[in-house]
């Protein structure tokens, strides 16, 4: 089993709290006897952000530390907890008594034996009558964990379990960005991403005791874990749907290019032909989008280095994808021209030759940015020199 490195606190139970007076006294007492009971050398700390209850008082009272988070949001509580925190490890959870804090073993357990990240699992551990809205339990809090597990490859089955473990180093090494409820998120995407190690132990919810609405909003925070979501997968939102449109555009506009065509009863003619084009217009813009936020995600330490992808880009050469460019340019203008020669199929020819000579000023503007991007990753270490 591997011992923890660094100082002579073992573990910091940090709690965020925001008017929690009813519950973050017994939470830390909680904690405390954890600590106590087990012999395990630690503290428990309150990142109080604004609470105007008395529960800092109340946390302190009961044998916690308590610091004052100025910056609202539970995000920006959690980032002053853990750099403030004393221990080798830092659990967190909330301080609204619906997480157990009298038996943390199994975390300590995961985390001597050298996970860097433990989720726990509601799911798993079981929720208790009344402790998760319907809504969340069954709909929302499934479906967000897929939409990760399918677009990060997340190895957790409740993403949004409120009581985790982690190394403290972890944390600076993460980079982690946001202030808000996407905190959380934000750090078990960028610790899949890379590949730290990880581990998962059931935990128990319980209805908490607040006696007040949740600071959760269902729609709002639901909105924002999808946005965190799309904004770190550009893959899923650039360029798999700019390859299906692409793909459909082509596909269709091959299908149109020659003359009207019917489909069930319906005659499909040059405006048809125009909707395609667009699509392998929008869709071409989405690829490169996908391209570049990729590229701009791994220069800015956002993303590991993918060495498949920076393999391609090291055989990068600015100067022929300016001249495929340019030549689609001069084909899509000649073809634009025929188009006036040719009565018939003028309309035709012209739409196809907008979209050679759009397409050719796309690729040779992306070359000029792709070029920029691969200097950006040399200075930045990322890409072969």
């Amino acid at each position: 089993m591997a011992e923890p490195a660094g100082g002579s606190v073992e573990l910091t139970i940090l709690m965020p709290c925001l008017d929690e007076a009813r519950t973050v006294g017994t939470c830390v007492r909680k904690a405390v006897r954890f600590l106590a009971e087990h012999g395990v050398t630690g503290e428990v700390l309150v990142a109080d952000n604004g609470s105007v209850d008395g529960s800092p008082e109340l946390a302190r009272e009961a044998g916690a530390r308590v610091i004052h988070v100025p910056e609202r949001g539970y995000g920006a509580a959690l980032a002053a907890g853990i750099d403030a925190a004393r221990g080798t490890y830092v659990l967190m959870g909330d301080s609204d008594d619906s997480y157990d804090f009298t038996d943390l073993r199994p975390f300590l357990h995961e985390l001597r034996a050298g996970a860097e990240l433990v989720m726990g699992n509601r799911f798993r551990g079981g929720i208790l009558p009344g402790a998760m809205k319907p809504l969340h339990r069954w709909l929302g809090n499934p479906a967000l964990t897929l939409v990760a597990r399918t677009l990060f490859r997340v190895p957790f089955g409740d993403v949004y379990c409120g009581q985790r473990a982690f190394r403290k180093d972890l944390v600076p090494r993460l980079g982690l960005e946001a202030r808000g409820m996407e905190f959380a998120l934000e750090m078990l995407v960028k610790a899949t991403l890379s590949g730290v190690r990880t581990a998962e132990v059931p935990v128990t919810l319980s209805p908490d005791g607040r006696g007040r609405p949740s600071h959760l909003r269902t729609f709002r925070d639901g909105w924002r874990s999808l946005r965190l979501y799309l904004q770190y997968s550009p893959r899923w939102l650039y360029l798999y749907p700019g390859v299906a449109l692409v793909a459909l555009g082509l596909v269709s506009g091959a299908w149109l290019s020659t003359g009207p065509r019917t489909l069930g009863g319906l005659t499909l003619d040059a405006g048809a032909l125009l909707a395609c084009a667009a699509a392998v217009i929008l869709g071409a813009q989405a690829v490169a989008f996908g391209l570049f936020g990729r590229l701009q995600a791994i220069a800015a330490g956002l993303h590991p280095p993918d060495e498949r992808v920076l393999t391609r880009l090291e055989g990068f050469r600015l100067e022929p994808c300016v001249a495929a460019g340019l030549a689609l340019v001069v084909a899509g203008l000649a073809l634009g021209g025929w188009s006036a020669l040719d009565e018939p199929q003028g309309l035709r020819l012209a739409i196809l030759g907008t979209v050679g000579a759009l397409l050719g000023g796309q690729l040779t503007m992306s070359g000029f940015y792709l070029g920029l991007l691969q200097r950006q990753l040399r200075r930045a270490g990322r890409a072969p020199a």
